[in-house]
């Protein structure tokens, strides 16, 4: 039984809507502003490989693992990204916030931080999670910074956590915010997005 019903999130600049195969153009498109498939430490969808990216999503939902999401920019009513919970483990009551990527021109404009805003609060508010997990590769630095900027506290790093498809090895950084942290990290973030609006 999974925790998860499609559901879509919306805050002042952004919208979280189910992920649709429909959205598979936009997605290239948005990828496509800065060639993020060129960063080799992460993991974003070209015209190649965009079918496969979305296989797995809908994959992992129908098993309920995963709710993944369009990242919708409401000023140009325009897909510029996308992020998902994964990995849930629902006997638990923990989960992962993951596959988050946007294009180029909406990085470091507060986007980031309205979506995990919309993303936490879902999750610690009604899907009662006790913990949220944030991982990365140990070479994608911006995005370390980022999540520590939320607010999550780093919990560690799994050496030769993954073999990547080119055969090298991949260290993870990961990251976690717990529910008795929400209260204190839903006010920072709250803050954060009043001084950028």
């Amino acid at each position: 039984m999974s925790l998860f019903e499609p559901i879509t999130l919306t805050g002042k600049r952004v919208e979280l809507i189910p992920l649709q195969a429909a959205h598979r153009d936009d997605l290239v498109r948005a990828a496509s502003d800065g060639e993020l498939w060129n960063l080799w430490y992460t993991s974003v969808p070209s015209e190649k490989t965009i079918d496969a990216y979305l296989d797995f999503a809908f994959q992992t939902q129908a098993s309920g693992e995963a709710l993944p999401f369009a990242v919708v920019d409401k000023s140009k009513n325009e897909i510029i990204g996308t992020t998902r919970f994964c990995h849930a483990n629902h006997a638990h009551r923990r989960l992962e916030i993951g596959h988050t990527w946007y294009a180029k021109s909406a990085q470091k404009t507060g986007i980031n931080t309205e979506c995990k805003y919309l993303l936490l609060r879902h999750a610690f508010e009604q899907l009662d999670c006790i913990a949220v997990e944030f991982i990365t590769h140990f070479h994608n630095h911006n995005s370390r910074r980022a999540i520590a900027r939320l607010g999550a506290k780093k919990d560690g790093i799994l050496r030769n956590h993954r073999i990547d498809p080119d055969g090298s090895l991949r260290d993870t950084v990961v990251f976690s915010i717990i529910d008795s942290e929400w209260k204190t990290v839903k006010k920072a973030l709250e803050f954060k997005l009043r001084v950028k609006s």
